[in-house]
C-alpha cells in the first residue's frame, strides 16, 4: 500500500491547491491537519506498533487491535474524530500564538472544522489505500471491477446505449442551460444548480446500472464492458466527498476582511 510519502504529498498538494484557489480561507492550517489525518491518522495501529516495538515492548497485540478498528475510513472519524477535533483546534490556538503557522483568519479553527479535516483526510487516507494496497486485490478495488464486464466482448445494447446517451446529453445541456449568459444569477448560484443537475443526473446513472446488475435475472452489463456504477460512487466517496469537507471547513469572509495577511 502507499507509505507516507504518496500519502501526504497527494494531501498536502491538494491542500495546497485549495489555498491558492480560496485565496486562504483554506489556510495552511487547514492544509496541515488535513494531510496529517491523510497520511497518519488511520494508520495510527501500525505507528502503534513501530513504536511500542522500538521501545522494548511487545507491540504487535496493540497494533493489531487499533488497527482493526481505527484503520477504516468511517469508524476512525466515529471513534477518534471529536478528541482529535478538540486536540487539533487545542493546537491551532498554540501554533498561531507563537507564530508558527499562520491561519489567515487571525483565529484557531474552531472544533466543527476540524472534525471536518479529520474526516477528510481519512477519506483521502483511503483513496489511495483501496486502490494500490493488496497488489490491486482489495475488497473495494475488487468491487469496482465486479461492476464491470470483463468476459469476453461485450454484445452491443441498443437499451444501454440509448439511457446512457439520453443522460449523457441531458447533463451536458442542462449545463449548458444553466450557465448561458444571464447577468441576474452569480457565479455561486450558478455552480449550486449545476452541482444538483450534476448529482440528479449522476444519481440516475447508477440507479440504470444497478438495475443491470443486480436487479435483472439474468444481470447484464450496464455500460459495455465499463465499471461505472464502481467508478462513480468510488470517486464521490473517496475523491468529491472529501473535497466537499475540505471546502465546508474553510473560514468565513468576514473572517478575511479583517486579516492584514492577505490583499483582497
Amino acid at each position: 500500500m502507499p507509505g507516507p510519502g504518496p500519502h501526504t504529498a497527494y494531501a498536502l498538494g491538494a491542500g495546497a491547491g485549495m489555498m491558492r484557489l480560496s485565496r486562504g480561507r483554506f489556510s495552511p492550517q487547514h492544509c496541515l491537519f488535513y494531510a496529517v489525518n491523510a497520511f497518519l491518522g488511520p494508520d495510527l495501529g501500525s505507528f502503534a506498533e513501530w513504536l511500542a516495538g522500538n521501545l522494548g515492548g511487545g507491540g504487535g497485540g496493540i497494533g493489531d487491535l487499533t488497527m482493526s478498528y481505527v484503520h477504516h475510513p468511517f469508524y476512525y472519524v466515529l471513534l477518534l474524530g471529536l478528541p482529535l477535533s478538540v486536540f487539533y483546534s487545542w493546537l491551532s490556538g498554540v501554533l498561531l500564538k507563537r507564530g508558527l503557522l499562520d491561519s489567515v483568519s487571525g483565529v484557531s479553527l474552531s472544533r466543527s472544522q476540524c472534525l471536518l479535516l479529520v474526516a477528510a483526510g481519512s477519506l483521502t487516507h483511503f483513496f489511495l489505500d483501496h486502490l494500490f494496497e493488496e497488489n490491486g486485490h482489495s475488497n473495494t478495488y475488487t468491487w469496482i471491477l465486479s461492476t464491470g464486464s470483463w468476459k469476453g466482448r461485450v454484445p452491443n445494447n441498443v437499451e444501454a446505449v440509448l439511457v446512457v446517451g439520453l443522460l449523457c446529453t441531458s447533463l451536458i445541456t442542462g449545463f449548458i442551460y444553466i450557465n448561458r449568459v444571464n447577468p441576474g444569477k452569480s457565479v455561486t448560484t450558478r455552480a449550486n444548480h449545476s452541482m444538483g443537475l450534476i448529482l440528479l443526473v449522476m444519481s440516475l446513472y447508477c440507479l440504470w446500472c444497478v438495475s443491470q446488475i443486480y436487479w435483472r435475472n439474468p444481470p447484464q452489463p450496464a455500460v459495455g464492458e465499463e465499471a461505472d456504477l464502481g467508478v462513480i460512487i468510488f470517486l464521490a466517496i473517496y475523491f468529491f466527498l472529501p473535497h466537499t469537507l475540505c471546502v465546508l471547513s474553510m473560514n468565513q469572509k468576514e473572517h478575511l476582511a479583517s486579516s492584514p495577511h492577505l490583499p483582497l
